[in-house]
């Protein structure tokens, strides 16, 4: 399997994992099993095998960044903002995630944010749900594995509190908003009662 590393190599993007296996004549579990063990001889040199479901691609190693940006004069990389790096967190862990399941657990819009990331491919559009409006499912990118030296998502780092708990806690935010907008509206809508009760009581008064 030493010819998988130069198909790797030469790959201009990401390739499957089947169409490695089809190049070289093999299985696909076989194509795995090479990965791996190439995976665990670059661990001590400048190159990472990165993976993202079934597509694979070489990349340097993260720690080896500021001499490649060096050596081909490339300008420091642009840091995140506090809330693109929030967003970006959420989306990770929780991918694929729309824009309103973002806006839910951050509390503020993030329109611009997502723009942004769209913008330096660290997200990306992975499917667009069958509901109104076809709202886009927002996952990472092989560019968010680059930026952050990540092999795989797999590396991410774990959270501190479980996943029903956060969920929990988005829900009863969103159930809290709606009960006050219902709250307002039936607020509304009693106020204007009063207001034409009295009207009618002062019409009838003045009549008499």
């Amino acid at each position: 399997m030493r010819h998988l590393e130069s198909l790797l190599f030469v790959a201009a993007e990401p390739a499957e994992v089947a169409q490695l296996a089809a190049a070289l004549g093999v299985k696909p579990g076989e194509v795995e099993e090479a990965l791996a063990e190439l995976s665990d001889q670059y661990a001590s040199r400048g190159l990472r095998v990165q993976r993202r479901g079934q597509r694979v691609a070489l990349a340097t190693a993260a720690e080896a960044a500021p001499y490649v940006e060096k050596f081909l004069g490339l300008s420091a990389t642009t840091r995140l903002s506090q809330a693109a790096l929030e967003t970006l967190a959420i989306i990770a862990y929780r991918q694929p995630i729309t824009r309103a399941q973002i806006e839910a657990l951050r509390g503020v819009d993030c329109d611009g944010v997502l723009r942004t990331l769209t913008a330096r491919q660290l997200i990306g559009e992975v499917e667009r749900l069958e509901t109104v409006g076809h709202p886009i499912r927002y996952g990472t990118t092989f560019e968010f594995l680059r930026y952050f030296g990540l092999q795989n998502l797999e590396q991410l780092p774990r959270l501190h509190h479980d996943e029903p708990e956060q969920t929990q806690s988005a829900e009863a935010a969103t159930a809290a908003s709606r009960d006050d907008a219902e709250a307002s509206r039936t607020a509304g809508v009693a106020n204007e009662r009063a207001e034409r009760d009295q009207a009618a009581t002062s019409g009838g008064a003045q009549r008499e």
